[in-house]
């Protein structure tokens, strides 16, 4: 169990975190608390890569398995702080709670296992085999696993704990997610003689009740993929007295294990051949959807929206190793799955190392106004990392 001191540290180090507004392309004032923490706490070495992401070290005195601590910088913005029943960036205590942006998404999970990181080389003198990394990472929010890739470079972690909410069980997998844009090509006219133009937006209406009746796969333990239209949008617009030439159409895909660009566009694909080829007047084209985004660094970011799934077994080796330590702590975790997107599509889904979601807070309170972090999640989770690190680091 933490003392007293070293829960105040945890909830000190949160509390500076959440003062420091950082949307996605603004996490420079968070990057800077963390590496003066890491200076002060005397870690090996730390850095920031061109993304500004910022990756800390600290080093066994024996070889081992190279840990990896994931957590994102960056938080949604706040739409109305008027709605807000304290400031969202001056952090409030209040029964138990500490409220404000990000305390559950995630700067609560960042705060924890930096502490616990140093809490644990102090501990043991470093006599432990292995290397401990953690990562404040960018664009989250928008890329998913992304900013990620950066880091797996420098660190090539063999194990990764995404800190995402979890409420202190195990996560052991993830659906991800596509976007998925479909368009629809015609020919303009002058809505009072329609008959000399071609209407995208009636070929859009002929291939989404086709699209509708795809059925994506099902995993036994994520559930099922899904596929939900989410926007359309029809061009020009507004569209006054004009047959409109252009419409666009997003879906939001949720991904299994093992699907990929091409699994996921192919059905999609052939409902576009076979409803245009019916009609030699309808056109049509789908693909992923691209994002670039700027960082705080100059740098630009950018990547298609494709965000793998990922599962591994509970009856995984390492697995069994960090419930077995979490259990001797004192916690009984669940063996689950997120219902959302995290970096583990980078690197479980992508990189295929193996990755596990353990986090402080409840995985519904992200986003939300009077968004907070219970004090009782946030330094537990501090002990669970710390539980994580003997699990994984021979310190025997």
């Amino acid at each position: 169990m933490l003392t007293e001191g070293r829960k105040a540290e945890v909830t000190e180090l949160c509390r500076k975190l959440i003062e420091s507004r950082s949307y996605s392309g603004e996490e420079k004032g968070t990057a800077e608390i963390l590496k003066e923490f890491m200076k002060e706490q005397g870690f090996d070495d730390y850095l920031t890569d061109p993304y500004g992401n910022v990756i800390g070290r600290i080093s066994g005195k024996k070889a081992g398995p190279r840990i990896l601590f994931d957590g994102h910088m960056d938080t949604v913005p706040v739409e109305n702080p008027d709605s807000w029943t304290h400031d969202p960036f001056h952090p409030v205590i209040e029964n138990g709670k500490l409220y404000g942006r990000g305390a559950s998404d995630m700067k609560g999970a960042i705060a924890a296992f930096m502490t616990a990181a140093a809490f644990f080389a102090r501990d043991y003198g470093r006599d432990f085999s292995g290397e401990i990394y953690v990562a404040g990472v960018v664009h989250e929010e928008c890329f998913e696993g992304v900013a990620a890739r950066s880091i797996s470079e420098i660190v090539k972690p063999d194990y990764v704990i995404i800190g995402e909410a979890s409420g202190l069980n195990v996560k052991t997998g993830q659906r991800g997610r596509a976007e998925i844009v479909l368009e629809t090509f015609g020919k303009a006219a002058h809505s009072a003689n329609p008959q000399k133009g071609v209407n995208a937006v009636y070929t859009m209406c002929q291939l989404i009740p086709e699209i509708q009746k795809l059925v994506p796969p099902e995993h036994p333990s994520l559930g099922r993929g899904i596929l939900e239209l989410t926007d359309i949008k029809s061009s020009p617009y507004p569209g006054a007295s004009v047959v409109p030439e252009y419409c666009r159409a997003t879906f939001d895909r949720r991904l299994l294990v093992g699907e990929t660009k091409e699994s996921v566009l192919r059905p999609i694909q052939e409902v576009l051949d076979r409803v245009c080829a019916k009609n030699p007047e309808y056109r049509a084209r789908v693909s992923l959807a691209e994002g670039s985004e700027k960082c705080y660094t100059g740098k630009e970011i950018s990547a298609q929206r494709f965000f793998p799934g990922w599962y591994y077994s509970p009856e995984e080796e390492y697995i069994r190793r960090i419930v077995k330590e979490l259990q001797a702590s004192g916690y009984e975790p669940e063996l689950t799955q997120y219902s959302f997107c995290t970096n583990g599509s980078h690197y479980a889904g992508e990189k295929g190392i193996p990755t596990i979601g353990l986090g402080p807070s409840r995985e519904n309170l992200a986003h939300t106004v009077d968004e907070y972090v219970e004090l009782e999640q946030l330094t537990g989770a501090a002990e669970c990392y710390y539980g994580v690190m003997k699990a994984l680091l021979g310190t025997e």
